[in-house]
């Protein structure tokens, strides 16, 4: 299974960005994928995670009301809409998917997601 992101960049406060997870030798079925960031100097942490078969959808508080996790099934792709964006939500932000298991109340916990991609950096100007 490869997780490859796609879709960051450099925008202004305010702006928008969406991230793509596009997932290989594997198709989405009933699986958590999760959307984690890591700051310099800070650890990474989770930010929105969907259960790819029922599409229950998680967020942190960070993100609530401004960030939008959903899936496509038939593309095997799950993005990350972030508006509203702050100077704090700079990171590289990585992708990661827990194969045949519901996201549930542990869905920020990284020790449960086998499959990491490589990241995408996210840079927001003031």
């Amino acid at each position: 299974v490869q997780l490859v992101e796609s879709g960051g960049g450099s925008v202004q406060a305010g702006g928008s960005l969406r991230l793509s997870c596009a997932a290989s030798g594997y198709t989405y079925r009933n699986d958590c994928v999760g959307w984690f960031r890591q700051a310099p100097g800070k650890e990474r942490e989770g930010g929105a995670a969907i259960s790819t078969g029922g599409g229950t959808t998680y967020y942190a508080d960070s993100g609530k009301g401004r960030f939008t996790i959903s899936r496509d099934n038939a593309k095997n792709t799950v993005y990350l809409q972030m508006n509203s964006l702050k100077p704090e939500d700079t990171a590289m932000y990585y992708c990661a998917a827990n194969l045949d298991d519901w996201c549930g109340g542990s869905w920020y916990w990284k020790p449960r997601f086998d499959y990491w991609g490589q990241g995408t950096q996210v840079v927001v100007s003031s």
